[in-house]
């Protein structure tokens, strides 16, 4: 991999399924993918942060249309895999990554990353800027990838943030500061940015954990329309809450200490031995009727 690409773009000037077939669940990469198939591919990737190795040979592919998550505790590595995503941060020399058919050293990744909804808590930071953008002009500034507002927008573009508001119940955000926000009103307001765009892939990066349980519910809920309803959008949710991978996501993986342990179906990869040695604690699952998981520690 080439370091030449534009890695050192200002995160406060760019943000950024129909599952495969089912790969081994005891085996820690994808399965193949056409070329043309394929919106993430990822091969032996290495990646270290302040001298510490934090992924270890990541092989992981993931399909146009999927809806994939990726599960793990606190430390598993999951940020820093989505920050790698991004263009945030390099594996190692000789790692192969590329997003939306795109290899990483050989484009724009600013311009990349305009055709990639992410939503995360990491924004947050960079939305308490010496500027104090609205919810309006955070959700306008989705279009140019950038964090707040820097053109006149056009009338359909007002048109388009005040929609999106209101379908998220958060029209009375449009006015109010972003920094006097609490988390769940931001990652509302962030929401709405990323649907500005009609965006290839999304990332939802842990979305729900500043939320209350009626804000995580509601959310939940907006993520299950969107599934349902766009079907050529190809949906990445992170998480570390086996509650909250609902049943739309039927294939994923689990991260442990920076390693792909389980790839695979749904079904084959949320299991209870697999989820008692990627959390190390002694977890039963209880199967709702709606088809979401819960646990219980013996």
């Amino acid at each position: 991999m080439s370091p030449d690409s534009p890695k050192t773009d200002s995160p406060a000037a760019s943000a950024a399924a129909k599952p495969a077939a089912a790969a081994p669940s005891d085996n820690a990469a994808a399965a193949p993918a056409a070329a043309d198939d394929c919106v993430i591919r990822i091969e032996k990737a290495r990646l270290f942060l302040s001298g510490r190795e934090i992924l270890h040979d990541i092989n992981w592919q993931v399909k146009r249309g999927e809806r994939c998550f990726i599960l793990g505790a606190n430390g598993a590595g999951k940020t820093t895999l989505v920050r790698m995503l991004l263009g945030y941060a390099w594996p190692l020399y000789g790692a192969k990554v590329e997003v939306l058919g795109h290899r990483f050293g050989t484009i724009n990744l600013r311009e990349l990353r305009k055709r990639i909804a992410w939503v995360s808590p990491l924004m947050h930071q960079w939305l308490l800027s010496d500027r104090e953008w609205t919810g309006r002009e955070m959700v306008l500034s989705g279009p140019d990838a950038t964090i707040g507002l820097f053109r006149t927008p056009t009338p359909e573009e007002e048109q388009k943030a005040a929609a999106l508001l209101a379908s998220l119940r958060a029209q009375a955000l449009a006015d109010r500061p972003v920094s006097t926000m609490s988390s769940g009103e931001q990652v509302k307001v962030l929401i709405a940015r990323a649907l500005m765009t009609n965006p290839e892939l999304m990332i939802l990066d842990e979305p729900s954990v500043y939320l209350d349980i009626a804000g995580r519910e509601f959310l939940l809920a907006t993520i299950a329309e969107l599934a349902q309803s766009r079907p050529e959008l190809t949906i990445i949710f992170i998480t570390q809450r086996i509650e909250d991978i609902l049943p739309d996501f039927d294939c994923g993986m689990i991260l442990r200490h920076g390693e792909i342990i389980r790839y695979g179906r749904r079904d084959e990869v949320l299991t209870e031995a697999n989820l008692r040695e990627a959390f190390e604690l002694p977890i039963r699952l209880i199967r709702a009727s709606n088809g979401r998981l819960w646990t219980v520690i013996d």
